[in-house]
């Protein structure tokens, strides 16, 4: 792999300085991530554009020919490199980063050659929102122009294609009269229309099939089940697998074409429970049922309007004691959920753009690329957790909905804090779950005084914890003072004399932050015994075998027993 590797870098210094798809940085020190993430957003636009497996960004090396060795010392110290994928991943749209990261030794001269996917077909890679690009040595905003090439690469719409021999008696009679039902509730001024019009042109006026024959589309919406063969090889399925707290399997169902009308038995299968929650201060229970009607039906109709076909999977809704995962193939083509809830506009592509203006038409989904937003909404109007979109696997989208409190803190904080921003109710929605936040989520949550803590270990402020009655609580989360926990190791030694490190973890751990890990815990008291010896109230007396290092006051016949 060395040699490989090797040879590559000697390949990619001996092209031309015009290269848009390498870059060569000196970096002999650390440069801002920042800016190192508009390099991989532009690299990987280039890389695509100019037919490559991968773009480079080569730090050790002088730009222009003949390029030199220089050695770079980016990262040499801690945080080191074995985190910068993730942290890339962050902030780039399908959590891309780099697929390898490679570090080598000439001349005793560090060099590091970052491999950077290309973009993927019809989707320019971003870098917190913006996709950047190349024109020789600058660096910047991708041009109108390469984004249209880029976009243009979207296959054909497959959704729309007529399924050569399908008629109108492959699809179900039933599902045809509830597609009628729900075309009225969508567009309730054309009622006496509908009621005119013969099954082919009610199917044609809602968009659902075209004048030279049945689609796809209509296949998968309306078509009877045996009819699914007009797809093939491409599947329409959705499976519902029950599990219990131990993962373990005790139910499951499968539902082919009409999905129009399997939507709603599978809504049969799920055990949409009575929640009962008792917040502080109140003499009885709210009660709610664990999901939103609307968000599950959301979350399943996303499914079937995104799913990739063509991949041959199904659609897998779990249900699990107190959540339900959807799952469907196919890259989340928006890329980043954070940014459809930014902008809450109707992304510019689709995978299925027929299907779903059908979907929208049979008032299966809300106007195109509203509904992600309107399910975070419902959410927090029911003061729950925030839908989970797991994104990290490629060519797969996940989403959780939770059916339960995680933490009351959060959720009192909910009903009283009207004020805040969805974007500031989702960041601290990580908070609670114990996720990461991103660079601008933590400015804002910390400038509002929302939080408080060093990154990962954040926890709710004593401003929120006061509007909240989670006062108590907030003070277990906050370290003691310093001279507290030294009290505390001078108390001990007065009352025993001696002690080990064990004997010192066992007397603190459990008494530090939580907010803090326990090798941050284990770190706070090797700091304290430290700074106890070098101020002489403390000092080291032995090591006894199976025992380990001893501690005893610096002056133990003024401070004895007492």
């Amino acid at each position: 792999m060395k040699g490989e590797i090797s040879e590559k870098l000697h390949e990619l210094m001996n092209l031309p300085a015009e290269t848009e798809w390498i870059e060569f940085k000196e970096a002999k020190n650390n440069i801002d991530s920042d800016e190192l993430g508009r390099y991989f957003s532009a690299l990987s636009n280039e890389a695509n554009l100019n037919a490559q497996t991968a773009g480079w960004l080569i730090f050790g090396v002088t730009n222009q020919p003949p390029r030199q060795v220089v050695g770079s010392n980016y990262r040499l110290q801690k945080p080191g490199l074995e985190k910068l994928k993730h942290e890339v991943s962050r902030n780039t749209n399908h959590q891309m980063t780099f697929t390898e990261i490679h570090e080598m030794i000439i001349d005793g001269r560090r060099i590091l050659l970052f491999q950077i996917p290309p973009a993927p077909r019809g989707v320019p890679t971003t870098w917190r929102g913006v996709a950047y690009g190349r024109i020789h040595d600058s660096l910047g905003p991708l041009s109108l122009h390469k984004i249209d090439m880029i976009r243009r690469q979207v296959v054909e719409d497959w959704s729309a294609g007529i399924c050569e021999g399908a008629t109108i008696h492959d699809l179900d009679d039933r599902a045809i009269m509830q597609a009628r039902e729900n075309f009225i509730r969508k567009h309730p001024m054309l009622a006496q229309e509908v009621g005119q019009w013969d099954d082919s042109t009610f199917l044609k006026k809602a968009k659902v099939c075209i004048s030279r024959g049945i689609t796809r589309a209509a296949i998968i919406l309306l078509g009877k089940n045996e009819a699914e063969h007009f797809l093939s090889p491409a599947i329409a399925k959705i499976t519902w697998l029950l599990r219990n707290d131990q993962q373990i399997e005790k139910d499951y169902a499968h539902f082919g074409p009409p999905l129009l009308m399997a939507v709603e038995l599978l809504f049969s299968k799920i055990r949409n429970l009575t929640y009962r929650h008792l917040p502080s201060g109140r003499l009885f229970p709210i009660e709610l049922s664990q999901y939103d009607v609307w968000v599950i039906r959301e979350s399943l109709h996303n499914c079937i309007a995104h799913q990739d076909y063509l991949l041959g999977g199904r659609i897998n809704v779990v249900e699990e004691p107190h959540s339900l995962l959807f799952t469907n193939l196919g890259d989340f083509l928006p890329g980043s959920v954070d940014e459809v809830i930014r902008r809450d506009a109707p992304p510019e592509f689709y995978r299925n753009r027929f299907l779903a203006e059908a979907m929208v038409n049979l008032n299966m989904i809300d106007t195109i690329g509203s509904g992600i937003k309107r399910m975070f909404t419902k959410q927090r109007d029911r003061n729950f957790p925030m839908p989970e979109y797991d994104l990290s696997e490629r060519g797969r989208v996940k989403v959780r909905i939770i059916g339960k409190v995680i933490d009351e803190r959060y959720t009192r904080m909910l009903m009283q804090r009207t004020d805040l921003s969805l974007q500031e109710v989702i960041a601290l929605d990580k908070v609670q779950k114990g996720k990461p936040v991103t660079d601008d989520e933590f400015r804002m949550l910390k400038k509002k005084g929302l939080i408080e803590g060093r990154r990962p270990n954040l926890f709710v402020s004593a401003e929120v914890a006061a509007a909240t009655e989670t006062k108590a609580d907030y003070i277990r989360k906050r370290a003691f003072d310093k001279q507290h926990y030294m009290k505390m190791i001078e108390s001990y030694l007065k009352r025993f004399q001696v002690a080990t490190r064990a004997d010192f973890d066992q007397l603190i751990l459990e008494k530090v932050s939580d907010a803090l890990t326990t090798d941050q815990k284990k770190n706070l008291v090797t700091n304290l015994l430290q700074e106890m010896r070098r101020a002489k109230i403390i000092r080291v007396v032995g090591n006894k075998r199976g025992v380990g290092t001893q501690w005893e006051l610096y002056n133990k016949h003024e401070n004895g027993p007492g």
